[in-house]
């Protein structure tokens, strides 16, 4: 976002769910057609539809109420789940002999910061799609209110990304947000309130993309352009991965260096001893520190994972430039609006801090290493271009494409919450942890690591 942009407002608004089945049936027509034009997605697969398909039914039986709780590795991912339900299962559910009732949807929760970043219009498509805003980093009442009340009473399931946000690995699992447990628990228990039988279940969805071809040459290519970015220069532009991996590692601990002195020079943090420390262990405490960093400035406590930490700067900046007190914006001074505009812009500076951590959030020392397979490269290569762009300002949701790809998504096994229930009752914090570690577990199985 441009800094000169950034004016301190009124407070963010709940955005409510206004299904609209005019726009669903267009936006379906269309979304074939946007896949083609906007995006690299050339064909799209389903594995184990035939379970969703038996899923609906019950649903619309009023014998099971679930939520899809899908992988997050692009920003694609919200046209497979589309797909998914408006395409791939009506198929199977015919193939299959399996009755269905249309139209075939889904409810969907979705972080409010997008339509900040994406537009107003986005806002107004989501929610006349069913979807329902939630701020992530505090208690946001309407929309967990929203959320739980489609759970548990609407004509559709609902569907969430576990992870949060966009993780950009197609292979690792970012750590997940215990929300969507706690979500499916209230279900359960709001039914049981209601005297009503259905069951609850959480639905494990796994995406994942494979490039058509590898494209070896546009990832050497985007590997020059970020060397030149680095001020790095590199005559070698073999397409062998053992070269790619040692230029690409080159450059991982050139940026590294570049922040760590940054973070020494400007924010004076001592990062101690780089020489006695793994590559994994210096990302680690770069992030840490950078997170320190803005964490000081709003007064934040270090807490929680990584993840936590993430969600409360991010909410902790919203707080400093969506303000209670200008909810008549109109009655202030010019002075109180122009003071209100320097918060705002330093809370946005201070929140860039957070966006690099969020690029890295999942990166380890070993994914490339391991397995240099052309989707590790091109995940690796485009997070480091997300941060290239974060630090020279420019807009980090238009990335280079790297060549068509294919999408999987693997329907996993639903996660009974009906039959945890007791365990919640005794103790609900320990049943909420247990439940998102056994849905994580689900989420990392479906991943294809060949």
């Amino acid at each position: 976002m441009n800094q000169a942009s950034i004016h301190a407002q009124p407070p963010l608004e709940y955005i409510p769910p206004n299904f609209n089945p005019w726009l669903y049936r267009g936006v379906k027509n269309c979304l074939p057609l946007w896949l083609q034009w906007q995006t690299t997605i050339q064909e799209i697969e389903g594995n184990n539809v035939e379970q969703l398909a038996y899923l609906y039914q019950q649903f619309q039986e009023k014998k099971i109420r679930f939520l899809m709780a899908f992988r997050h590795p692009s920003i694609n991912d919200p046209y497979c789940m589309g797909h998914l339900v408006w395409t791939l299962l009506p198929k199977v559910a015919k193939e299959k002999k399996i009755s269905l009732e249309n139209p075939l949807h889904s409810h969907f929760m979705y972080d409010r910061g997008i339509p900040l970043w994406a537009g107003s219009t986005v806002g107004w498509l989501y929610s006349n799609l069913g979807g329902t805003s939630i701020q992530r980093g505090k208690l946001d009442i309407p929309g967990l209110r929203s959320a739980r009340e489609l759970f548990v009473n609407s004509q559709f399931p609902i569907s969430a990304a576990p992870e949060g946000a966009t993780n950009g690995h197609n292979e690792i699992i970012s750590p997940l947000e215990p929300g969507i447990s706690q979500l499916g628990f209230w279900c359960a228990e709001d039914l049981r309130k209601s005297n009503r039988k259905e069951a609850v279940f959480l639905v494990p969805i796994g995406i994942q993309y494979f490039y058509v071809s590898p494209p070896w040459q546009e990832i050497e290519k985007l590997l020059t352009q970020l060397e030149k970015d680095a001020g790095i220069s590199s005559n070698n532009h073999s397409l062998e991965t053992p070269k790619l991996y040692e230029r690409l590692y080159g450059l991982g601990q050139h940026f590294l260096v570049v922040m760590e002195n940054f973070y020494r020079q400007f924010y004076h943090q001592n990062l101690g001893n780089n020489s006695e420390q793994t590559l994994q262990e210096r990302l680690q405490k770069l992030l840490n520190t950078s997170l320190e960093v803005a964490e000081t400035y709003f007064n934040l406590k270090p807490k929680g994972t990584v993840i936590d930490r993430c969600r409360r700067l991010e909410q902790a900046g919203w707080d400093y430039i969506y303000r209670d007190d200008f909810k008549e914006i109109n009655k202030l001074s010019s002075v109180e609006k122009g003071l209100g505009d320097r918060i705002a812009e330093e809370a946005s500076l201070r929140m860039w801090h957070m966006r690099l951590v969020e690029s890295f959030v999942a990166v380890t020392g070993y994914y490339v290493k391991d397995k240099p397979s052309a989707e590790r490269f091109a995940d690796t290569v485009l997070l480091l271009w997300d941060v290239v762009a974060k630090i020279k300002g420019e807009n980090p949701f238009f990335r280079p494409q790297l060549g068509k790809q294919k999408a999987l998504i693997t329907v996993g096994d639903p996660i009974s919450l009906s039959d945890r229930f007791d365990a919640y009752k005794k103790s609900r914090r320990q049943a909420v942890t247990t439940l998102t570690q056994d849905l994580e577990n689900s989420l990392d199985r479906l991943i294809i690591r060949s």
